[in-house]
């Protein structure tokens, strides 16, 4: 990767991030009302609710909250450019994990109970998913001999011919990611689980608007980690990339208005069982073949 590309990744997943995570975020209401017999809101609904916040003044307990949210959506950003530029999948995950990290304090700051709460809970989902996006991102480097995103171009086939094992793993663990039930435990971006906010509950204003465009960016590099895995040197790959991304968001749709919410303890019970059982196997198998 070089400056360029950066350069280039960074105003392209600046520009294009939002857009298409607004879009995607009107249709999964639009989808889930369909699901629950409901006409649902209009698909840039997501946009309006945004613009409606930015206009409104910010009332935070205290000045650090909003400068707090304000980096995790930088380095949110930072990290889908890296990704989306043919970076270090390591740097993805800890400047993402660095971005989820300022959330948590932007929450804690609050001092609101209801807010610590949905901090503990971040704190759980990102000790229950980390070890499966680690193990991710060491199973690229141990198939593709590269920690760098672009070198899938120059596969003869789709990673997931490799790793679907972590494919597997990734796609549980993503569902977290997504904060989608049954595991969006501190907040979710639907009324269907609970009137407190969770991890949100002391934003409001301009601060909660950044959340929500946050999640925007997040989603489409989530998106963009599943495609990594069947994208390979040849042009058909592109479109396989966006029939298999479409699949998995209307998976994770679907699963999420038809499984209520779990205790943390079965989804960190869970999160770790698959991270070892099906991350661990595929480890050995391709030790054994390679």
């Amino acid at each position: 990767m070089n400056l360029l590309s950066f350069a280039i990744a960074f105003v392209a997943f600046l520009v294009l991030g939002p857009v298409l995570g607004c879009l995607l975020a009107g249709l999964d209401r639009k989808i889930s009302a369909r699901l629950q017999g409901r006409v649902g809101p209009p698909l840039l609904q997501p946009y309006y609710d945004v613009r409606k916040l930015l206009a409104k003044d910010r009332r935070s307990v205290n000045d650090f909250q909003g400068f707090y949210v304000l980096l995790a959506l930088v380095f949110s950003i930072l990290a889908g450019a890296f990704f989306f530029s043919g970076g270090n999948i390591l740097l993805v995950v800890f400047v993402l994990t660095l971005s989820t990290l300022f959330f948590v304090i932007a929450a804690y700051s609050a001092r609101s109970p209801y807010s610590e709460i949905g901090a503990e809970r971040e704190i759980i989902q990102l000790a229950s998913y980390e070890p499966m996006v680690i193990l991710f991102a060491i199973t690229f480097y141990v198939a593709t001999g590269s920690f760098n995103v672009s070198s899938v171009l120059s596969l003869d086939v789709p990673i997931i011919a490799v790793l679907p094992l972590i494919f597997c793993g990734l796609l549980f663990i993503i569902t977290i990611k997504l904060r989608k039930s049954p595991f969006d435990l501190s907040y979710s971006h639907h009324a269907h689980q609970e009137l407190v906010k969770g991890i949100t509950t002391e934003m409001s204003g301009r601060t909660l608007a950044m959340v929500e465009i946050m999640h925007w960016y997040e989603n489409i590099l989530f998106l963009g980690w599943i495609a990594l895995f069947v994208v390979w040197a040849s042009w058909i790959a592109a479109v396989v990339a966006v029939v298999v991304v479409i699949a998995v968001y209307f998976l994770e749709i679907f699963i999420d208005n038809n499984f209520a919410r779990v205790k943390w303890q079965a989804m960190f019970k869970w999160s770790w069982l698959v991270t070892l059982g099906l991350g661990l196997v595929n480890i050995l198998v391709l030790g054994f073949f390679l």
